[in-house]
């Protein structure tokens, strides 16, 4: 059975992996600071104690794995762009060096396979309107996003150079419940739409954490020729708010107006050709309104 090894496992993203990673009936250990509950996942996982610090021994943590999915990140809570907050170096060690160094722990261990969850936030500024696809130049306008794409060549030099072939996948904004009870990204925006608070008109590009997860486990079942060093974007729709919290007016019969429609024209989508030629499909619209269900019948709202 293959021994999967995933950084930040318990985290928001890293659960939607872990579970994705179950059901394919992989082997998974997750490393991160503290174990998960037992009943946060619907069979037994592995799990080893992760720092991210360039101090930290990594050899140990990828010792006996076959394959590496590092979704984890040092952040300030609650934020990624502007997650660095006053500590800038030690936002690039943490993130940056540390992933470096995790990395060749892996090659030297002999792994085979990776793949470095990345993010949309490493294109930047681009022209308005633009579509982003992977061959596109970046211009990070964040340390997040500077982060992001550092490790993204540094890794991509290192897969074509080793036998640890890494794959990079861009993430744009994830959604979706992975268990009854837990509060969701959306929990405070539809609380304040159900409460009648005004709602400021937004759209962004966003994905199910399902559907992310199936891009992992794509990539690592990829041919390695397919894919050594090489950047995928993950994304689904361009989703506004008037659109997502019409869905909660219908279902819950909802009498507060719908903020107004934003203005799309200028925002980036992003293009996701390179991964459904692999034989990635998203769930679209139909899966977006049976989560936003599934969220206001799982968590309780006002």
């Amino acid at each position: 059975m293959t021994r999967i090894l995933v950084t930040g496992g318990t985290g928001s993203v890293g659960r939607f992996i872990v579970t994705c990673l179950l059901e394919r009936q992989y082997q998974v250990t997750v490393a991160g600071r503290t174990p998960p509950p037992a009943d946060m996942f619907q069979s037994p996982v592995g799990f080893r104690p992760l720092t991210l610090d360039p101090k930290t021994a990594y050899g140990p943590i990828v010792e006996d794995m076959d394959c590496l999915v590092h979704a984890a990140f040092d952040h300030v809570p609650g934020r990624y762009r502007g997650g660095e907050g006053d500590d800038i170096r030690g936002f690039w060690d943490r993130n940056f060096l540390s992933t470096l160094l995790l990395f060749h722990a892996a090659q030297q261990a002999g792994l085979r396979r990776g793949v470095f969850l990345s993010s949309r936030a490493v294109y930047g500024i681009q022209p308005p309107g633009s579509r982003l696809d992977e061959q596109m130049e970046c211009h990070p306008d964040t340390h997040y996003g500077a982060v992001k794409l550092a490790c993204e060549r540094h890794l991509s030099s290192l897969s074509t150079t080793s036998n640890l072939t890494i794959a990079s996948l861009r993430a744009t904004g994830v959604y979706g419940q992975v268990r009854a009870g837990e509060k969701h990204k959306w929990s405070g925006l539809f609380d304040a739409y159900l409460g009648g608070k005004t709602i400021e008109p937004r759209c962004g590009t966003e994905i199910h954490g399902r559907d992310l997860a199936r891009a992992v486990v794509l990539l690592l079942e990829q041919p390695a020729k397919a894919l050594s060093g090489e950047c995928f974007n993950a994304s689904d729709l361009l989703l506004d708010h008037h659109d997502l919290l019409n869905i909660v007016k219908q279902h819950r019969g909802c009498p507060h107006p719908l903020p107004a429609r934003t203005d799309a024209t200028a925002y980036n989508a992003m293009s996701t050709e390179r991964l459904m030629q692999l034989g990635w499909q998203p769930g679209g619209k139909s899966l977006l309104r049976q989560s936003v269900v599934e969220m206001l019948e799982r968590f309780s709202t006002k």
